[in-house]
């Protein structure tokens, strides 16, 4: 099981770069979907419709009420800590909408009272 503690290690890192994805960018993006997972798994929800992008993804978060958050965070060689500082969630109609509701920003340690409120609050 991950923990935020394992993902904070990676605050301030240097991620490889180039036309492949490097082993510590897999590493690190494994370790926080199984973070994001573990959190849901304590909430009752589902992350679903994952995204593995080139140093970057997005994933969606499932209610047991079948309603929706997305998630995503930007590249990491680019802006360095915004994993962790400014992670965009909006809710979504479906695990397919990436246009969604209005974006919000926070961060990974308030990522879950973030996403319960708009679970709570969705206009669809």
């Amino acid at each position: 099981m991950t923990t935020i503690k394992d993902l904070q290690k990676y605050i301030g890192y240097e991620f490889s770069s180039g036309c492949y994805i490097g082993e510590d960018y897999k590493n690190f993006q494994a370790k926080y979907i199984n973070y994001l997972k573990f959190v849901c798994k304590n909430n009752g929800w589902r992350l679903v419709n994952i995204g593995r992008n080139h140093y970057c993804f997005s994933a969606f978060i499932e209610s047991s009420e079948n309603r929706f958050v997305y998630i995503s965070i930007s590249d990491v060689r680019h802006f360095s800590n915004d994993w962790y500082d400014n992670i965009l969630i909006r809710t979504a109609k479906n695990e397919t909408d990436y246009r969604g509701g209005f974006n919000h920003r926070t961060t990974l340690d308030r990522l879950e009272g973030s996403v319960a409120k708009l679970l709570r609050d969705l206009p669809f």
